[in-house]
């Protein structure tokens, strides 16, 4: 009788815990996939200017060839 409660408890607390690493696990995937809401631009806050042109000869032969 004690051997099978003891084996009782054992099982419970390893569902237990999986449950709760499986929680843990669910709530970290959902925090992601309001991230990727963004169509993978990565949103924040940077002191740093963003540069996504920069005239220079090879751009402008670039644009004649492209006309």
């Amino acid at each position: 009788m004690q051997e099978s409660r003891r084996n009782f408890f054992k099982k419970s607390a390893l569902v237990v815990g999986a449950a709760a690493v499986g929680t843990t696990a669910l709530a970290a995937n959902k925090e992601e996939a309001i991230a990727a809401d963004s169509h993978g631009v990565v949103v924040g806050n940077s002191n740093k200017k963003e540069i996504l042109y920069k005239k220079s000869q090879a751009w402008e032969d670039f644009y004649k060839q492209a006309l």
